[in-house]
């Protein structure tokens, strides 16, 4: 079993920065993607980010040089720095764990709040 726990989020003028941390714990294939989803209000979750372990990343076209993540593999930690935020960033911002070893496996954290005032 694996747990997330994230932290991070908050309310922010636009403009403004953010950065999400996740911590993950527990049996965790070393070769892994963690990544950052986000769910706006009746929308559907999309991926923002995500970094292998190997550390190739990806990020959505709406966040290319506004965000950046990175992870620290030691720690199994992910972070996300969010810099010149838009009120469209708003959202459920999620952790995402995963990886696939004969199966595929994927564990999501509780979520963190991020608002962005107009």
């Amino acid at each position: 079993q694996v747990q997330q726990v994230e932290s991070g989020g908050g309310l922010v003028q636009a403009g403004g920065s953010l950065r999400l941390s996740c911590a993950a714990s527990g049996t965790i294939f070393s070769r892994n993607v963690m990544g950052w989803y986000r769910q706006a209000p009746g929308k559907q979750r999309e991926l923002v980010a995500s970094v292998t372990s190997g550390g190739s990343t990806n990020y959505a076209d709406s966040v290319k040089g506004r965000f950046t993540i990175s992870r620290d593999n030691a720690a199994n930690t992910v972070y996300l720095q969010m810099n010149s935020l838009k009120p469209e960033d708003t959202g459920v911002y999620y952790c995402n764990t995963g990886w696939y070893n004969l199966a595929w496996y994927d564990y999501w954290g509780q979520g963190t709040q991020v608002t962005v005032s107009s």
